[in-house]
């Protein structure tokens, strides 16, 4: 070597949620990922890197705030990834990051399943009404 070591690396345990614990932080992020809006950013990223105002109209019935709340808080948990590139007016856009990318292809798994299985969702939501 030429006299400089690399830094010692710190070895960092992975920690595992528990999520039946009602204090264990996994909860918080089932939160983040199972909400509504959350889940249909996550699968819509998958496609690729989207402006604010493209989510906005192809994500239908979502409010600006709730998307702007909903991209705030995947980017706080490390799934989404936001650039502003310095135009006027700015733009900024949305991309996944590894960890989003991982994660939107198991919430794209469960969206295809309840679109496929709407209908029979459905039909056992009218039977139960029924009863």
């Amino acid at each position: 070597m030429n006299g400089t070591q690399a830094p010692a690396r710190r070895s960092r345990k992975k920690q595992k949620g528990n999520i039946y614990t009602a204090d264990c932080p996994s909860r918080s992020v089932l939160d983040h990922v199972t909400s509504r809006w959350n889940s249909l950013i996550l699968v819509m990223l998958l496609e690729g890197t989207h402006r604010f105002s493209e989510l906005a109209h192809r994500i239908g019935g979502v409010s600006e705030r709730m998307l702007a709340h909903s991209l705030h808080a995947l980017e706080a948990d490390g799934f989404v990834l936001r650039v502003v590139h310095p135009t006027k007016p700015p733009k900024v856009e949305y991309s996944l990051t590894p960890l989003g990318s991982d994660l939107a292809t198991h919430v794209q798994v469960l969206t295809a399943w309840i679109e496929e299985n709407v209908s029979r969702v459905l039909d056992y939501r009218k039977a139960s009404a029924k009863k």
